[in-house]
């Protein structure tokens, strides 16, 4: 089990930049595949961004290609989503959530950070 702690949500004009941390306890984060995702107000859960645990293999959400980087740091625990040219439409609450790599399901996630963008 990994315990997920996410930082760095805010308010930001369109355009902006934000950066979305998430802190993770236990020493086997490297063994973990990390995700973020999102849900906006009246919308289902989807994903936005994962990085294996080896970090070889990233995905990225169509709506956010060329705009957010999703990046890990096994020695420090954390990943991060580096999120650029923010739209409106990115508004939702933030999650990171972990599987242990080769498995399917996340099973841990965080408590969520809310991410606002003005237009």
């Amino acid at each position: 089990q990994v315990q997920l702690g996410e930082s760095g949500g805010g308010l930001v004009q369109a355009g902006g930049s934000l950066r979305l941390s998430c802190a993770a306890s236990g020493r086997t984060f490297s063994t973990y595949d990390m995700g973020w995702f999102r849900q906006a107000p009246g919308k289902e859960r989807e994903v936005v961004a994962a990085i294996s645990s080896s970090g070889r293999i990233i995905y990225y959400a169509d709506s956010v290609k060329g705009r957010f980087t999703i990046s890990r740091d096994d020695a420090e625990n954390t990943v991060h989503l580096q999120m650029n040219s923010l739209k409106p439409e990115d508004t939702a609450v933030y999650y990171c959530a972990a599987k242990l790599g080769g498995t399917r399901q996340y099973a841990n996630w965080g408590q969520g950070t809310q991410v606002t963008v003005s237009s």
